[in-house]
Parts: structure tokens; sequence; C-alpha cells
């Protein structure tokens, strides 16, 4: 029986003594600010990036984890012998699930699972963490798939701003919104 190594990207958030403990795999995602480039959670921390973004005049953009960077990833797995389950941010929040379906697809792999969270952050995160345990347990890919679609069906997402400032700096509200305090 093969085992299985669960993968996420940094969208999860997930403290890193969870992912040391269960052994997660992370694909960052790229932040360019500017002229720089960084590795989210590798280059720079939430701390700082929050810290910088206070007193920025350039507000940052993203961009999905590459399909170079799951294909590095998901081969060195793949050469210890163990299956793959990769839980990405939704699809409709991001293009990280293609590049990971497109490593896969390079790869010629048919033992990794490429999983659409449908969500973010510790949403994503419960996901992959249920799934982790599951695969420490001695489930198998299909089994820790199921995992994660039972806990997809149980999480969600709230969040509230204290300012629509960085909405409106993002393009996401225009400004008679975030006059009127409305997203």
């Amino acid at each position: 029986m093969s085992k299985v190594a669960i993968v996420t990207d940094s969208v999860a958030y997930i403290p890193k003594e969870l992912l040391a403990q269960y052994n997660i795999r992370v694909a960052p995602q790229v932040l360019v600010w500017g002229n720089e480039t960084f590795l989210d959670g590798v280059d720079i921390e939430p701390t700082e990036f929050y810290i910088r973004l206070s007193k920025a005049r350039l507000m940052p953009c993203t961009s999905q984890v590459t399909p170079a960077m799951f294909y590095k990833i998901f081969n060195e797995i793949l050469e210890e012998g163990s299956d793959i389950l990769a839980i990405q941010v939704g699809e409709k929040l991001s293009g990280t699930l293609t590049s990971a379906m497109q490593a896969r697809e390079m790869l010629h792999a048919s033992n990794i699972e490429i999983f659409d969270s449908q969500s973010a952050s510790m949403a994503m995160g419960f996901q992959v963490l249920e799934s982790a345990r599951a695969a420490q347990a001695g489930a198998r890919l299909a089994e820790c798939k199921a995992v994660a679609e039972n806990v997809r069906q149980h999480v969600g997402v709230v969040f509230a701003v204290d300012t629509l400032e960085f909405l409106h700096r993002g393009g996401r509200i225009g400004g008679g919104a975030r006059f009127l305090g409305r997203p």
C-alpha cells in the first residue's frame, strides 16, 4: 500500500507546526510588489506583508503557483514512492488548480489527485489537515480524497474588514461604494 502525501498551497495558512506534524508540503503563491517578487511564506510572512501593506503606496498583486513549482514538489514525492492528494485554493479564486493539473500532466502520473477546495484560508486548511490525519493513519488516496470532500461540505468562510481602503485600492470596489461603505 502506498503512502499518501498531502500538498496544498500557501493560501491555506496552516500553522508551521501542523505542517511539520503531518508532513504537508506547501506550494507558495507568488507575490509581486513593484520590482520585487516574493514567495508567500518563504520570502515574506503574513505579519511582514501586512506591516508593509499599511505603509505602501503601490499595491502588491499575486500570481498563482507555477506549474514548474508543482512539478518539482510532485516529482520529489513520487520519487519517495507516495501517492499525492493536492488540495488547492478554489478554482473560482485562483488559477492554482490549473497549474497543479498541468504539472500532473507533465509527469504523466495517475496517482496524483488534484482537489478543488472551493475555498481559501482555514476553510481549505481544515480539508488539508483532516486529509493529512487520514493519510497518517494509513488511509489510501481515494479515502483521503473522500475525507476532503466531506470536510468541504461542512466549512465556509466569513470575513469582515476594518476598512474598505484596500478593497478600493485593489480595484475590488469603486469609489462610490467605498464612500458609502458598501462593498
